[in-house]
């Protein structure tokens, strides 16, 4: 009957489809007959000792591969979809390292390191003798001492200059001129005119009372009376028309210094552009288109300097060299003043002659420091020149 029970427990876990209940109704008759007729023999029971666990292991808890059949795995099979894949790894355990104590190390050790520091440390001390000036080994090795040269102290930017007479100015160039070439005076003059306003812009001709003595080609566009007090007065070049045709057909101009009468102004339109290329455009602010053409031809040949005022709104003019006296310096300074006054625009209206027009005035050499004059100076220097020179 135990038997029975068991094989109908199997039947139903597997759930066959042919072991149909009246299968196991005859079966089971059959058996209860059989066992009516013949008896049953008793079924000892059978026990066994329980296996011994083996204690797990701290290492070797987690296997990278799953279990063979028929062994357990201590795994779940959530673990082991993880570690289906992974390379079995053992783990290695490596000895504990300690760095060695100098006092650890072999005595033919320590030696050779000792021996190294001190070859490193004779290095060292070569190369810091190599690299002492000589006059510091000769003040060790004969205790020599060294004076300490004498610090001159730079001047302050900020710092102003004294105002200076003119011929006081003169002689302080003169002295601070120091280079072996003959140097060149020249003369800064800062003037009080706006340079954005083109009207008023300042440009000019001076003739030096005693500037150098220079050869130079005059040229003066003038017919008949004119033409002749020009060749007069020493013209290298004296024409009208034909001298205008001339320079508009070659397009060449040979010539220093050009002058023309009012007449010929409008006839010089046709070369205006050939002459503004050279500069020798006449223009009545500079003095070249003149009525006296004696007078402007004597002083061009005599070595007339021009003057223009540059963007910074300053005139930048050289009045004479340094070889030349201070009397002759002091004339050529009140020339270029004469000039420069002569030369002021009509639109700046003050009512002093250097108020509002020159700000200041600084005389230097070529390679000497600047001076500050005063204006009192200068315009006594311009009044002695008007005196001596034009008035004579």
């Amino acid at each position: 009957m135990a038997g029975f029970k068991l094989l109908l427990s199997q039947s139903r876990r597997l759930s066959l489809p042919h072991f149909s209940s009246s299968r196991f109704l005859s079966l089971h008759r059959s058996l209860s007959s059989s066992s009516s007729d013949s008896q049953s023999l008793p079924i000892q029971p059978v026990s066994y000792a329980p296996k011994p666990k083996d204690p797990p292991q701290p290492d070797q808890t987690l296997q990278s591969t799953p279990p063979e059949e028929g062994t357990r795995s201590t795994l779940s099979r959530e673990d082991l979809r993880y570690v289906k894949d992974v390379p079995n790894i053992s783990p290695i355990s490596y000895p504990t390292r300690v760095a060695p104590l100098p006092e650890d190390r072999v005595g033919e050790a320590r030696d050779q390191e000792s021996e190294e520091m001190a070859r490193e440390s004779r290095k060292f001390q070569a190369e810091s003798r190599a690299w002492r000036t000589p006059f510091r080994v000769a003040a060790e090795e004969e205790k020599v001492v060294i004076p300490f040269p004498m610090l001159i102290m730079p001047e302050k930017k900020n710092e102003k200059r004294p105002v200076l007479d003119l011929m006081d100015a003169i002689r302080e160039v003169k002295g601070n001129a120091k280079a072996n070439f003959d140097e060149t005076v020249e003369a800064h003059v800062r003037l009080g005119i706006d340079q954005k306003r083109s009207e008023l812009i300042v440009r000019g001709t001076m003739a030096l009372p005693h500037g150098a003595k220079k050869e130079v080609k005059v040229a003066v566009f003038a017919e008949g009376a004119d033409a002749d007090d020009a060749r007069a007065a020493g013209a290298d070049i004296v024409g009208g028309v034909d001298l205008i045709e001339e320079i508009a057909s070659t397009g060449k101009v040979d010539y220093d210094r050009c002058f023309s009468t009012h007449s010929f102004m409008k006839r010089l339109y046709k070369i205006s552009k050939i002459l503004n290329q050279h500069g020798l455009m006449p223009n009545p602010k500079q003095g070249t288109v003149t009525k006296d053409v004696t007078k402007a031809v004597k002083e061009a040949k005599q070595g007339q300097v021009k003057f223009r005022m540059d963007k910074t709104s300053i005139v930048h003019v050289g009045i004479g060299k340094v070889s030349l006296s201070e009397e002759f310096l002091r004339d050529n300074v009140g020339a270029f003043m004469n000039s420069l006054l002569l030369a002021k625009p009509a639109g700046l209206k003050k009512t002093s002659k250097y108020a509002g027009y020159v700000n200041s005035f600084h005389i230097c050499s070529t390679m000497g420091p600047g001076f500050r004059v005063s204006i009192q100076s200068l315009s006594r220097a311009a009044d002695h020149y008007s005196k001596v020179y034009l008035n004579a």
